[in-house]
């Protein structure tokens, strides 16, 4: 018994910052790197960003969406919210940017979450977008240090609806 209360005696002791960190996944990785490069995140001289994602394979049949959020405050209360669609072409996985939105949390909205700058598509897509912040908000929050997901990387290509139409 005496070892184990001093074992979780140290814990207490112990700093937070010792604690290894969950690394993001690669696919948000390679995501925030899409946003980046289409100008989609806000600037600033942050040397990290908050994220949280959800993928999802049920909304659209036969189609991947990686819901992305990137937080603007430490207390997860607000930020912007994309769907982006995952396909693959050749040897390049394919990121298209197809929606976005800023968003606040919020108790009076029946959704509990209320679009600032309301995304294209109506209603229908704000559900899904509501729906999948719900889902990130109750999940960790992901760090990832802008130098990572500013390199380049040639097996990614990053599309946008705001692409000129070719």
């Amino acid at each position: 018994m005496k070892k184990v209360s001093l074992a979780v005696l140290l814990l207490a002791f112990v700093p937070a910052t010792n604690w290894p960190q969950e690394q993001p996944p690669q696919l948000l990785v390679h995501a925030a790197h899409c946003l980046a490069v289409k100008d989609f995140l806000p600037s600033s001289r942050a040397k990290t960003l908050s994220f949280g994602y959800f993928l999802d394979e049920k909304s659209y049949p036969g189609e991947k969406v990686l819901y992305a959020v990137n937080f603007a405050s430490p207390a997860r209360s607000k930020g912007l919210v994309f769907a982006i669609f995952l396909s693959r072409d050749d040897d390049h996985q394919v990121f298209n940017i197809q929606n976005n939105a800023s968003f606040v949390l919020s108790r009076e909205d029946v959704r509990g979450v209320s679009f600032v700058n309301p995304p294209l598509g109506g209603g229908w897509t704000q559900e899904h977008l509501a729906s999948a912040i719900q889902k990130i908000e109750k999940q960790p929050r992901l760090t990832i240090a802008v130098k990572d997901f500013l390199a380049s990387d040639a097996s990614i290509r990053c599309e946008s609806y705001t692409d000129p139409q070719k």
